[in-house]
């Protein structure tokens, strides 16, 4: 029997050493890794739970070692914080699931991406990247602009405010999130058109899409962003549908395209959004999805528009992993 170790960032735990709800939005419940957990025994696999990196830091120094970890540590300091438990397996030789150091560095800051997306001739909104309030004066993007902290999950540092309109606005929003962020400020074309979200499971040329959901506000609803609040308060604001054919294919072909080309494993999201001539364009990337059975967008779509259930989902995540540990390409 496979035995797998699980790795993760457990909320409740860092709420307990004071950080506040939304400096904890990226870490997960103690259901997930439940699921997570479950999920993997009724796969056939044998688990433990390991934590942290620091609790996998004190296993490996006492010896301890799994087949495979199956890693969802969203890590906490650093540009580079995604990528810390891979790189300390890596170290041990240790095979773990979901992409690899480069990946997951590269993808937690959004204006990199965006450049090797660009240079792969993948449609995404045209951006600067701010790195102090001066920069402002080099953009030369036609207002409105959207803004957001370049390395940011979970919707963090987005809010009503990150549609901009004048300069005034601009420089306002963007010394508020070069403070409160401290880190650069990512500042895009605002794309006018339809927002999706696309699952992919698998490696490379085995890389396949599992649904995609669109993202629909209430008619009720003032202010369309799809920000920090109104993701926390999706069931109140938003609906969840699966578009037409065309618009799918279109979606589909994005992601597929920027997820083989970023080097993307075993499984995720990318989201999309159209600009005013219908193009399909690259948002972001999330290499480490989030795998709340109830809650999180990549379990949700792949039930809703292929009837992949979360058990399965899970058993295809580890297919792909092994597979690959199979092929050579830990």
């Amino acid at each position: 029997m496979i035995n797998v170790g699980i790795t993760y960032d457990l909320k409740s735990d860092y709420i307990s050493m004071g950080f506040s709800e939304q400096d904890a939005a990226e870490f997960d419940l103690e259901e997930t890794i439940s699921g997570i957990e479950n999920a993997l025994i009724e796969n056939g696999y044998k688990t433990e739970r390991i934590g942290n990196i620091r609790h996998l830091l004190t296993a490996l120094s006492s010896g301890k070692r799994w087949d495979i970890v199956f890693n969802i540590c969203e890590g906490v300091n650093g540009i580079g914080r995604e990528a810390q438990v891979p790189a300390l397996l890596d170290v041990y030789d240790i095979p773990y699931t979901f992409s690899d150091v480069l990946v997951n560095s590269l993808t937690l800051h959004k204006g990199m991406t965006k450049r090797v997306i660009r240079d792969l001739g993948i449609a995404t909104a045209a951006f600067k990247i701010i790195e102090s309030i001066n920069d402002i004066t080099k953009i030369d993007i036609p207002f409105p602009l959207f803004l957001k902290p370049v390395a940011e999950g979970s919707g963090k540092g987005i809010s009503d405010d990150s549609l901009v309109t004048n300069y005034a606005q601009l420089k306002s929003v963007c010394s508020k999130l070069l403070y409160e962020y401290r880190q650069p400020v990512l500042v895009e074309e605002f794309l006018s058109g339809r927002e999706f979200t696309v699952g992919i499971v698998g490696t490379g040329n085995s890389a396949r899409t599992v649904g995609l959901m669109e993202v629909i506000f209430r008619e009720n609803v003032k202010t369309k962003i799809y920000s920090y609040s109104s993701k926390n308060n999706y069931l109140d604001l938003i609906d969840y549908t699966l578009p037409d054919n065309e618009t799918t294919a279109l979606c589909y072909e994005c992601a597929l395209n920027a997820w083989k080309g970023l080097g993307c494993r075993d499984g995720g999201r990318i989201d999309i959004r159209f600009d005013k001539r219908g193009i399909a364009n690259f948002i972001e990337v999330n290499p480490l999805a989030g795998l709340n059975p109830i809650h999180s967008d990549l379990p949700i779509l792949s039930k809703m528009a292929s009837g992949i259930k979360y058990n399965q989902l899970i058993g295809m995540i580890m297919d792909s992993a092994k597979t690959r540990i199979k092929n050579g390409k830990q």
